[in-house]
């Protein structure tokens, strides 16, 4: 796991930069930092308000009586997505954006219940 996370910290950057050098040679200087400026701030915004909506859905869940299992991994997708879309580069707007709307996050959610289900099963969950 942390051979991946270690690529992941050296390969995404380098990619994010050689795009964003490659983006500023095509389109120029002022327009690449305009869209980086443009994502953050349309991400920041829709990060905001589906945040709010994940918390309003959490406490939802929690005021009936149920587990919000489902509600709470959206909310942690938004917090993700949310984050990417600060950081400047276009691989982390892409993914970013995904993770804000529902129907991609259903894509993304086997993929963590898989994890989730797993660690359980190696005892490697901790819950206090």
């Amino acid at each position: 796991m942390m051979k991946w996370f270690f690529l992941a910290l050296v390969i995404v950057p380098t990619l994010e930069l050689a795009l964003l050098i490659w983006a500023g040679g095509k389109i120029g200087f002022f327009p690449t930092i305009a869209i980086i400026v443009a994502t953050g701030l349309v991400g920041a915004y829709l990060a905001k308000k589906k945040g709010l909506k994940a918390i309003r859905d959490v406490q939802e869940a929690l005021n009936n009586f149920q587990a919000p299992a489902d509600q709470l991994i959206s909310a942690a997708f938004v917090l993700v997505g949310g984050i990417l879309l600060l950081t400047p580069g276009f691989i982390s707007d892409a993914v970013g954006f995904s993770m804000l709307f529902t129907p991609t996050q259903k894509l993304f959610k086997p993929i963590v219940y898989r994890l989730i289900q797993k660690k359980m099963r190696n005892a490697r969950v901790i819950v206090q």
